[in-house]
């Protein structure tokens, strides 16, 4: 399936609108539902907002040329420091750092450019945007507190859907896979030995299961059993 053009100028509105949702929902938190467990294993609340602070302070880095994190270490290092924090300074460092990622972003001359993540993956300067998209709207979903896959914008669900097959896509341990969704969207991925398993359901079922939020239970598959994918 083919996707949209990206647009990053359109995508940084996106993004603006996702985080003062986020916020929003958070602010009607205390200290100790931030404190409690998300739906990321080890993860409680406030370990996922100091991860969506820093992940914006990170891209920030990106889009100047630096490394995005000073290492795996001191990324890890940074969110359990802030994990632990009142809800209102979860509340103020997500606001400031999206900010600091907005003005960044305004700031961009060149999108086509070049940019470096983790791990040695490299990307355009372009998909910065939607990248910093995907983790605000998850981490949403992760904070578990009534925002849902089903919640999320139907674009914004075809699209993530596309850029994860895209990104399973060539990989030997994952059989070949057609993955379609009731409104008609259908994407390939996986490797290319063996036959081809469908897969198939409604979208964001099956957004869940390619982020891995989902087991894929509510999903059909034929040709074979439902792949299991690597974790992201």
């Amino acid at each position: 399936m083919v996707g949209p053009m990206i647009d990053p100028v359109r995508d940084l509105a996106s993004v603006r609108d996702a985080t003062d949702r986020l916020l929003s929902a958070a602010a009607a938190l205390d200290d100790a539902a931030v404190a409690a467990p998300s739906r990321l294993p080890g993860w409680s609340r406030g370990h996922v907002l100091a991860h969506v602070a820093r992940n914006a302070d990170a891209l920030v880095n990106v889009l100047e040329g630096r490394p995005m994190y000073e290492s795996a270490e001191a990324r890890e290092a940074d969110i359990e420091r802030d994990a632990r924090r009142p809800l209102a300074e979860h509340l103020a460092d997500v606001r400031e750092s999206a900010d600091r990622f907005q003005s960044r972003g305004a700031a961009v001359s060149d999108w086509a450019r070049a940019v470096e993540l983790r791990n040695g993956v490299t990307d355009t300067a372009a998909r910065l945007p939607f990248r910093r998209l995907i983790e605000v709207e998850l981490h949403h979903v992760d904070l578990g507190f009534g925002y849902e896959l089903e919640d999320l914008p139907g674009d914004f669900t075809s699209r993530e859907i596309e850029f994860l097959t895209q990104r399973f896509s060539g990989l030997a341990a994952v059989p070949p896979v057609l993955v379609s969704s009731a409104d008609g969207g259908q994407w390939r991925t996986g490797g290319t030995e063996g036959a081809e398993i469908k897969v198939s359901g409604a979208a964001p079922a099956l957004l869940g299961w390619l982020a891995g939020r989902r087991d894929g239970a509510d999903l059909h598959t034929s040709g074979g059993p439902l792949p299991t994918l690597p974790p992201l």
